[in-house]
């Protein structure tokens, strides 16, 4: 949207009356307790998962590629399990723009940050290597009880209400950096910042190779070698789920093996190993809903354009 400052008045038009609507629904349900909204966001999910076949499909066809060790009825079951973890994520979009960041202090477990701590230590900024999981913006707002500074790379979202809906609420937790931006990121990596940045959807053919991702080729960004040339900055990854009892979060911070290796395809599959090791720790909270093989080698191959896997 340029340099304009932009605030809720621009969107007044009857056009934007129905996403306020859905605002204010969302902020309602937020000033809930944690507990209710776990409830709400579930049954959201299950409903979704009835109105939305598309996504549905895309689910149903990303999980029987990725865990083809399940059963048909166990990767039905999983769909499901999606579903109801984006519905959940849904509430805890709205937690991290609203609630009161001291209630999740206390069930929020934080796992090896002194390996994070210590680059920092060395003053030249960090790539915090995330994923698509369904908490990501809480996620966010966890990380900065921490403390350390961050700023996040994002795609600038088609519509502008919500453009300005999603980045107005990360303000409050970190400095939203649209992906494109290439020198306000780099200068917030020499001002010692974590850069935190999402390598793993599926972005079309430029700038990608295709490396593994579960078993299946994916076409993957190269960018995470070129952010790293820029100033040399470590990568860190960072894991976040949520536990399966609903008790609170875990953010884990690991090093990316190998990386960097000298070669941006041996790269690439090195962060799709990490991620892919993430994922597995809480399957079913990856945004499945993604095309994430969309791009394949053969342009002719259309992936998910195969018949419904599931009957219900």
């Amino acid at each position: 949207m340029g340099d304009k400052e932009v605030s809720w008045s621009d969107f007044l038009a009857p056009k934007y009356w129905g996403l306020w609507l859905g605002i204010g629904l969302l902020r309602l349900v937020c000033a809930l307790p944690l507990a209710a909204g776990y409830r709400i966001g579930r049954t959201l999910g299950r409903v979704l998962y009835r109105l939305m076949p598309s996504r549905r499909h895309v689910t149903q066809v990303n999980i029987a590629t990725c865990f083809p060790e399940l059963s048909q009825e166990e990767q039905q079951n999983r769909v499901k399990e999606v579903f109801e973890n984006n519905g959940i994520g849904l509430i805890e979009t709205g937690w991290a723009y609203w609630k009161d960041k001291d209630l999740f202090r206390s069930n929020t477990e934080f796992r090896n940050f002194e390996l994070l701590d210590n680059y920092l230590k060395q003053g030249n900024g960090v790539i915090l290597m995330g994923w698509h999981f369904s908490c990501l913006d809480l996620a966010g707002l966890l990380f900065s009880l921490h403390g350390a500074p961050c700023s996040t790379l994002y795609r600038a979202h088609n519509n502008p209400m919500l453009e300005w809906f999603f980045t107005s609420g990360r303000e409050r937790f970190s400095q939203p950096i649209e992906r494109k931006q290439t020198r306000q990121m780099l200068r917030a990596m020499r001002k010692n910042r974590c850069i935190w940045y999402a390598p793993d959807q599926d972005l079309g053919r430029k700038g990608t190779v295709f490396v593994p991702f579960f078993g299946q080729s994916a076409a993957t960004t190269v960018a995470t070698t070129k952010m790293h040339k820029l100033n040399q900055s470590p990568l860190v990854k960072l894991d976040c789920w949520r536990k399966p009892d609903n008790s609170g979060y875990v953010l884990e911070a690991s090093a990316v093996q190998g990386f960097p290796s000298g070669e941006e395809t041996e790269d690439a599959s090195l962060i799709n190993a990490a991620i892919e090791a993430g994922i597995r720790k809480a399957p079913s909270q990856y945004m499945w809903v993604h095309k994430r093989f969309k791009t394949q080698r053969e342009k002719t191959t259309k992936f998910y354009k195969t018949e419904a896997l599931f009957k219900k």
